[in-house]
This record gives C-alpha cells, sequence and structure tokens, in this order.
C-alpha cells in the first residue's frame, strides 16, 4: 500500500492511487476513510481507470487539527490530488459528507473535473428531535458509539471484512483529534452545497442504496438531488444501505462505469 501525500494550508491530504486511464477520485464519508472503497477500487480499475481513493482531512492518514473542515475546503483538497496526478479533468465521487464536496470542486473548478457522483447525498439536514440531536452529539464525540453507529448503516448485508474494517476506523478516531473532524464534515456551514449545485455545468450521477436508513425515503431524497442540477441522473442500488459501494460493489460499479463512459469516453 503506498500512500502519498498532498501539501495544503493547514496540513496535508493523503491518498492512495491505483490502476491506469481516466483519472477517477474517490472521497468517503464522515468518520471512514479511504478503505471504504477498498471493495470498489479493483473493479473500476479492471475497467481501465486511474483511481485515487483520498482520506478527508481529520481522516484516516491525512493530518488532524484543520481549521475547517467545510465542503468548500474538503472539495479544494479533491481539486488538489486531481493537481498532483495530472490536472485531470477527473470524475470525482463523494459519499454521504463527502458529497457536498464534490459539488463545491464542480462549481469551482469545471475544467478540472469531468463529472462528479454523488452517493447518498442530504439534500436537506435530517430531521431530529431533542432526544435524537443529544444522541447524535454523543456518537459524535465516541469512537465507540460512532461505530457502533455506522454497523447500523447496513441494513441488509455486510461485507465480508466489515468487522475488521470497522474496528480499523474506530482504532483510527480515538488518535487525537479525529472526533473533532468527525463533527467538522456534518456541520453546516453557508452556502448549502444544494445552492451550488446550479452552477454545476458537468454530467452528474446520483447513487442511492434502496435500503439506506439514514432516509425515510431513500428513493425521493436521490431525485430531489437530481432535479437540483441541470444534467444529472439518479440511479437506486438494490438491497444496499447507506454505502453502495462497501456493500453492493458490482452493482455499484456497473452504474459507475456506464457513466464513466459518458464523461470520459473510456
Amino acid at each position: 500500500m503506498n500512500v502519498s501525500y498532498v501539501e495544503r494550508s493547514g496540513g496535508r491530504i493523503a491518498y492512495e492511487v491505483h490502476g491506469a486511464g481516466p483519472l477517477v477520485v474517490l472521497a468517503h464519508g464522515m468518520g471512514e476513510n479511504r478503505a471504504s472503497y477498498r471493495h470498489l477500487v479493483p473493479l473500476l480499475v479492471a475497467a481501465g481507470h486511474q483511481v485515487a481513493a483520498v482520506d478527508v482531512r481529520g481522516h484516516g492518514a491525512s493530518s488532524v487539527g484543520w481549521p475547517t473542515y467545510a465542503p468548500a475546503e474538503v472539495g479544494g483538497d479533491l481539486l488538489a490530488v486531481v493537481d498532483e496526478l495530472g490536472g485531470g479533468p477527473a470524475v470525482l465521487v463523494g459519499s454521504s459528507s463527502s458529497a457536498a464536496a464534490v459539488v463545491f470542486a464542480a462549481a469551482e473548478a469545471p475544467e478540472r473535473v469531468a463529472g462528479i457522483v454523488l452517493v447518498g447525498a442530504f439534500v436537506e439536514p435530517p430531521e431530529a428531535n431533542p432526544l435524537m440531536r443529544f444522541a447524535q452529539a454523543v456518537v459524535l464525540r465516541s469512537p465507540r458509539l460512532f461505530g457502533m453507529f455506522h454497523k447500523t448503516l447496513f441494513p441488509v448485508t455486510r461485507p465480508a471484512d466489515d468487522a475488521d474494517y470497522r474496528r480499523a476506523i474506530v482504532a483510527n478516531l480515538r488518535e487525537h483529534g479525529r472526533m473533532a473532524a468527525v463533527r467538522g464534515v456534518v456541520a453546516l456551514v453557508e452556502p448549502h452545497w444544494t445552492a451550488r449545485a446550479r452552477d454545476v455545468r458537468q454530467p452528474v450521477l446520483v447513487l442511492m442504496g434502496a435500503r439506506d436508513p439514514d432516509f425515510r425515503d431513500p428513493g425521493a431524497e436521490a431525485r430531489a438531488a437530481r432535479r437540483l442540477f441541470g444534467t444529472a441522473e439518479a440511479r437506486m442500488i438494490e438491497d444496499s444501505g447507506h454505502y453502495p459501494h462497501a456493500d453492493q460493489p458490482a452493482g455499484t460499479a456497473e452504474q459507475l462505469i456506464a457513466f464513466l463512459k459518458v464523461t470520459t469516453g473510456a
């Protein structure tokens, strides 16, 4: 496993590159790390793509103590990785909290972004009563509780190595400052990513697990995200929860590769 780093104001971003061909950059959701895509990367590489899996700032092997974790800044981190790998244009894939980041990146640098994929994107902040808000605050301060919460996001099937992966992310979150990053990437900031969606001119693919427990109606959430963009399509991944690239990598790869053929010609 060869990890590379790109320097940014406030720290450095870790990423791992596999394969050759048109560039795809993968960004994970809160509390995870680049290994979230461990089952998807080989499928994209086999389809003829260079794939860079990124550790979002404060996560994985990226540095801690960033002054901000706003999605616009995370989007800038992804563009910095694109620049390190030749300047693109690249397709950016953002899961959960990182879906917002790829929108900012596409709006800010259309010459470096060929298209974006939003996986499990939140169009509206999840509604929560006071008890749920308290529970969320507790979970976002405890690596152990976050690990327990993470398990609930796989309501149908889990990867065979899921228990080992979860132990690894909990251990990583116990390092100094990493739970602050978990809270930071989901903190509400302005402008919200939906305000920048109208500025995205590249093709957009919205992917959603059909059984994603984070949404009352995953299909409706996916359609709401699709309607924000000028050129977008939405696809549901059957028998999948919040991380379709982990619990249904083959079905996710099928949709992604079809989108990549349109956006990159490969």
